[in-house]
Formats: structure tokens, sequence, C-alpha cells
């Protein structure tokens, strides 16, 4: 049976969330795209200097990608043209490791071509704020790993209690518990107030400057349950990224010689 072909497409907006040698002259890129999702493209001749590519398929870069013609159930597809489409690149240090920390995220939780607009805009809105000092970029990573669990389905109701479906009650602590949603917290646990989780789950249903808002007040708070949670889905203990910081850690930590 012959599979469909796809015609070449409009534009798709798009950024770079990872990419590696194909060949002596081209690269396989993996695409966060609004329209379609994660798409993994070829990018023909993009390793030679003469290639536009080579310069414009970078991360954190909003780039307009066009698609060739191709075939609508292969796993890799080809990279017709990509443009620049704004955007300030990330200063050095902790703002580039938070960017591919988001992006580490999304290349491990999101299925290909699996489109989420929602989470798109969430990503090129977060980008900018990384570099804006440690509180306000602590909260953008909190703000977009709630967007980013909820978009994918794994983000229980914040404001009830999920087995038991009441409300969370302000004042009590409660646990974000993979399996068991939020729960009651036990001795031990990294709990959350019932008033923030309220908080949370009101600016989720807002936009995602009142979120960040909201993250920026109890970012510390939220860092170790969000964190449970997204290490249970993702199914690793450690991300590469998290390993770079730790080892960077280690090394300003040790006496000079």
């Amino acid at each position: 049976m012959t599979r469909p072909r796809r015609t070449p497409s409009a534009p798709l907006a798009a950024y770079v969330l990872h990419g590696w040698d194909w060949s002596e002259s081209s690269r396989i890129v993996d695409l966060f795209t609004r329209e379609l999702g994660r798409v993994v493209v070829v990018a023909r001749g993009a390793k030679r200097p003469t290639s536009q590519l080579r310069s414009v398929l970078l991360p954190f870069q909003r780039l307009a990608v066009t698609l060739g013609r191709g075939d609508d159930e292969a796993d890799v597809h080809p990279l017709r043209g990509a443009e620049w489409a704004g955007g300030v690149p990330l200063a050095c240090g902790d703002a580039l490791l938070s960017g591919f920390y988001l992006n580490e995220l999304l290349l491990k939780l999101l299925a290909r071509q699996d489109p989420h607009p929602a989470l798109f805009d969430a990503y090129a809105a977060t980008l900018p704020r990384l570099a804006a000092g440690d509180a306000a970029a602590q909260a953008a990573l909190r703000a977009f790993e709630l967007v980013l669990l909820r978009e994918i389905g794994l983000l229980p109701d914040l404001a009830t209690v999920t087995s038991t479906q009441q409300p969370v009650q302000p004042g009590s602590p409660y646990a974000l518990r993979p399996e068991a949603g939020v729960a009651g917290a036990r001795a031990g646990e990294a709990a959350v107030d019932g008033q923030v989780l309220r908080a949370l789950h009101a600016a989720l249903d807002a936009d995602l400057q009142a979120l960040q808002a909201a993250c920026e007040a109890h970012a510390g708070v939220l860092r170790a349950p969000l964190r449970l949670l997204l290490h249970y889905h993702l199914g690793s203990p450690v991300l590469r990224t998290r390993e770079v910081v730790r080892d960077l850690q280690r090394l300003v930590a040790e006496p000079a010689r």
C-alpha cells in the first residue's frame, strides 16, 4: 500500500530542541513547532560553511521552517527551509542551562507530532524570563513545569483532594503524588499549603503571567514536589542538565590548588 505524500506546507513557528550529525554535510534536528508539536527533520547540507541553515538552526531562536514534500507517517521529515523569526540569544551561565533544561523536558515528555500550541506559547514566553534574575527565572521555570504537566495530562486538579474530590483547605499541607494526585502530606513529604495550591489552580486558568506571579512567591516550596512529579514520569532520577549543574557546583566549591 502506498503511503500518502505531503505537499510542501506553509512555514511553521519552531524552536530547535536538539540536533546531531547525520552525514558529512547534513544534520538531524528535533524541532518544537506550534502547529505540529515535536517534529524531527533532516537538514541536508546544513554543515557546509556556505549553508544558510548553518547559522539559523540554533537553540532558543524562534524560526519559521518549511517542510518539504514527504511521507506523512515518516519519523523524519525533509527540511525545505528555515529563517530566523526573532528572539534574543540567552545569556550564558544559569539562563543557558535553564534553557537546555526546558528542552530536555520537552524532548523526553512530548510525543512526536502531538501539537500543544499553548505549551509552545508558554515556552516562547519563558525563554526571555530566564535571564531576568534568580527569583524571576525560578518562578518562570516552575510555571512552565506546571503548564507542561497540565498540557500532557499529568497534573492533578490542584484545588481538589484527588481521592475524595473535596476542596483543598487553606492552612493544611498537601503533597503531589505521582499515582495519587493531591493528598494530605505525610511527615517528611515535600508539602504545599492548600492556599498556595488554590492560587496556582486559579492562575493556571488565567494566563502565564498570572501563573508566574503566583509561582514567584512560592518558587522554593514548589521546586521539590514538582521535581518529584516530573522525575516519576520521566522515568529517570536525574536529568542531564541537572547533572551538569551539579558538576559545575562541585567545581566551584573545590578549593583552588
